[in-house]
């Protein structure tokens, strides 16, 4: 048995955008899987910890007995190891490809850790002031759309890429900060043509089924919201 027949196994938890990466580069590939939920109420799992001993977290995706860690890490290796199973994922011009690797990793250490912000910004002012790095970045992430797009549905082109799978596994939980805080992140006056990619992003056979929904990542998020908050208010440990 080639080393690419090796069983997969995947630890990830249902709310999660990376996990979600993970599972939409699979999809696109046709590959078949073992899911491990983690219930972190309950303790992260020995499966878990021996995976991922550095950093303890998911998602992980075990390859025979290798584990592969960090979800953009997993995505790329998911596409160069089934290069053959569906399409691309990564662009084949080394420019676009590091165009996408860099708009990838602003997503994650710049406009999704702002995003999260909105969530835990207590009163108005502070929600409005939460708000301007995510907007700041819309306006940046419109642009790097119309050029990586080319005028085409993804900023991979005809079909997901990339780029798509990094921005767009945060779709559900930018529709359930939106309706938490009642507010319009993307719109057709300010993102119209993110806001069409998200519709086509969203909509797609590899996605579709894997998006959670709004509503259960709302109660998701209003329990980790509570759970801030009490921690914020008890007393300092003596």
């Amino acid at each position: 048995m080639a080393e690419s027949d090796s069983k997969l196994k995947l630890l990830g938890t249902w709310a999660s955008p990376y996990a979600i990466r993970v599972k939409i580069a699979l999809k696109i590939k046709s590959l078949e899987y073992e899911y491990y939920e983690e219930k972190f109420s309950e303790g992260k799992s020995e499966l878990l910890l021996k995976s991922n001993p550095v950093h303890k977290k998911i998602p992980v995706l075990i390859h025979g007995e290798k584990p592969i860690c960090e979800s953009l890490i997993i995505v790329q290796y998911i596409d160069e190891t089934w290069s053959s199973c569906g399409h691309s994922i990564l662009p084949s011009d080394p420019y676009e490809r590091a165009t996408a690797r860099f708009w990838a990793a602003y997503l994650d250490e710049k406009w999704f850790p702002a995003l999260k912000g909105i969530g835990m910004a207590q009163g108005e002012e502070a929600r409005k002031a939460a708000m301007a790095p995510v907007e700041e970045g819309l306006v940046l992430l419109e642009e790097a759309f119309g050029k990586c797009s080319k005028g085409k549905p993804f900023f991979g082109g005809d079909q997901i890429g990339f780029l798509d799978i990094a921005f767009g596994s945060t779709l559900g939980w930018l529709k359930a900060v939106e309706k938490m805080n009642e507010i319009e992140i993307f719109s057709e006056a300010k993102t119209p043509a993110l806001l069409k990619w998200a519709d086509n992003f969203c909509s797609d056979a590899a996605v579709k089924d894997i998006m959670p929904e709004t509503e259960k990542l709302v109660e998701f998020g209003k329990i980790i919201a509570a759970k801030m908050k009490a921690a914020a208010a008890a007393p300092p440990p003596k």
